[in-house]
């Protein structure tokens, strides 16, 4: 009975170990950690599920503070939480960089209408392209070609990223809003995405 309570006591010390070494990881990194690489990090000591679980025990501690721990595409990353982005965005005018409403529209119809083509993305935006914007979003990693039509000229079609996922705060393209109104989803999405 008395090996008991330091036993408890060492499993408690253990696991905040644990997760104060996740928090550690993630905070360091630059961009967001897969669970593969937190695996490889903790020396593959412990399953994905197991590291899943200390993940949501990690989540479960940031409650109540100003920053979140937040699934993407591309792994866990802390972000400043959403009804603290006006302080920041006072705090620091010049972020974030806001995207132009043409990049915007061009970026939700590839977005929702994946894979598509140069001439896609015209014809249903109503407008020629401009190759800048396209440019800008193979630049930030957004968008890539994922092979190409079988048309004459065999044009490329352009699909998303998980970065783009990711800048967005998406953990899969099933969380985009409805597509009402794309153009004004990704304005939103801009507005709270790129404050994280």
């Amino acid at each position: 009975m008395n090996n008991e309570k330091p036993d408890l006591l060492s499993q408690t010390e253990d696991l905040h170990e644990i997760l104060m070494q996740l928090e550690a990881i993630i905070f360091a990194s630059d961009s967001a950690v897969s669970v593969a690489r937190l695996k490889e990090a903790f020396q593959d000591r412990f399953s994905k599920q197991e590291l899943r679980q200390y993940l949501q025990q990690l989540s479960m501690l940031m409650h109540g503070r100003s920053i979140e721990l937040v699934e993407t595409a591309e792994g866990f990353r802390f972000q400043v939480r959403a009804k603290y982005r006006n302080i920041i965005a006072q705090t620091w005018p010049e972020r974030p960089t806001r995207l132009s409403p043409s990049l915007l529209e061009t970026l939700a119809v590839i977005a929702y209408h994946q894979p598509v083509t140069r001439a896609d993305i015209e014809q249903i935006r109503g407008v020629t392209n401009n190759s800048q914007i396209l440019r800008t979003l193979f630049d930030s990693n957004w968008i890539k070609e994922s092979g190409f039509r079988e048309l004459p000229g065999r044009p490329a079609l352009l699909v998303t990223t998980p970065q783009f996922l990711n800048a967005f705060g998406l953990n899969s393209l099933g969380q985009l809003p409805p597509l009402q109104d794309a153009k004004e989803a990704f304005m939103a999405l801009d507005a709270n995405a790129l404050t994280s």
